[in-house]
């Protein structure tokens, strides 16, 4: 007779079995820290990520590694599961990557699309909560200034916060905004009691992103928050001092080049205004310049046509052309 297989066991096989599955359909995949997170934050977070055709699996890491492991090893004869795998069996490098995060409280989204609309989705699922004794701050906390509705035989609170107070129509004022709290230590007593008499829920939970795999690259989740504006400015920046550096010490470089070019031909536009030899390029350009209304005029082309008249009446010797031609003083 074949031992029936407990209940815990088939959930068990159907998980590694769906794991293994869902690593092979994904390319991407969000590594997400889920601590303090509610269950109905987790069931609203799964129907949302379903309906992007993203997909969302928790458990031990224990489990999950040994699940992608097994999926990530060659079949061997004498496996159970031989037969089935040896046709379609493949390494994934993506597996592999995924096996070095699982650490910690640590779970797994995957995705085949953008992961920073993932990353709205599981910002959006926000939980408040209170300040509990004993539990680590994930954020500084300050008491506001102003009335706390709280009655004068409460004060002690705030003297051993060291909380400036005054008395104002029979209740507690806060006179100059104290932090009370800070980030990653642990929240006493004290503290806990305050907030909770001033009805302050300063904590919040949600799915954080700690790491994020994309085309077999792991990147840190910060890489989420830049947009495509925002990665466009910092490349325009860059160029921007590229092109100086080239220009100041004199070295071309793709930067620099079309300004090397434009000043060059300038120098071309003031040869020909000058010298009177013309090409089709500076000819377009002078004859706009003589057509353009003088600065600080109202429009009319006379006082332009004046003004390069004067110009062309320059003498040549006093032109400085930057030893475009070489160095006449060796003449």
């Amino acid at each position: 007779a074949i031992k029936k297989k407990s209940e815990r066991r088939v959930k068990k096989e159907n998980y590694w079995q769906r794991l293994q599955e869902v690593a092979y359909k994904y390319k991407n995949c969000l590594f997400v820290n889920a601590d303090n997170v509610s269950s109905l934050q987790i069931s609203k977070l799964r129907c949302r990520l379903r309906a992007m055709d993203a997909y969302m699996i928790m458990g031990k890491n224990t489990l999950m590694k040994a699940a992608l492991t097994h999926a990530n090893t060659k079949p061997e004869e004498g496996d159970d599961d031989y037969d089935d795998r040896k046709d379609n069996w493949e390494f994934s490098p993506t597996i592999e990557k995924i096996i070095t995060q699982l650490r910690g409280n640590i779970n797994l989204i995957f995705t085949n699309g953008d992961l920073g609309d993932v990353k709205v989705v599981l910002d959006t699922e926000v939980r408040e909560s209170p300040a509990k004794p004993g539990m680590m701050a994930p954020k500084d906390v300050t008491v506001p200034v102003g009335p706390t509705g709280l009655d004068p035989k409460q004060t002690g609170f705030f003297q051993t916060l060291q909380i400036q107070t005054k008395i104002v129509k029979g209740q507690i004022d806060i006179v100059a905004e104290k932090q009370v709290i800070i980030k990653d230590t642990r929240v006493d007593q004290t503290q806990a009691a305050l907030l909770d008499k001033l009805k302050i829920y300063p904590f919040e939970y949600k799915m954080k992103v700690t790491k994020i795999l994309q085309d077999d690259n792991i990147f840190d989740a910060a890489v989420l928050d830049l947009s495509s504006e925002i990665i466009l400015e910092k490349f325009a920046r860059a160029i921007n001092i590229q092109a100086k550096l080239s220009l100041g010490l004199g070295v071309p470089t793709a930067a620099s080049a079309p300004h090397s070019l434009l000043n060059g031909f300038k120098n071309l536009v003031a040869v020909s205004a000058m010298s009177g030899y013309e090409f089709d390029q500076a000819k377009a350009i002078l004859e706009a310049a003589k057509n353009a209304p003088a600065a600080g005029t109202g429009g009319g082309a006379a006082p332009a046509k004046a003004e390069v008249k004067e110009v062309v009446k320059d003498e040549p010797e006093d032109v400085d052309m930057g030893g475009l031609f070489g160095d006449d003083d060796d003449y």
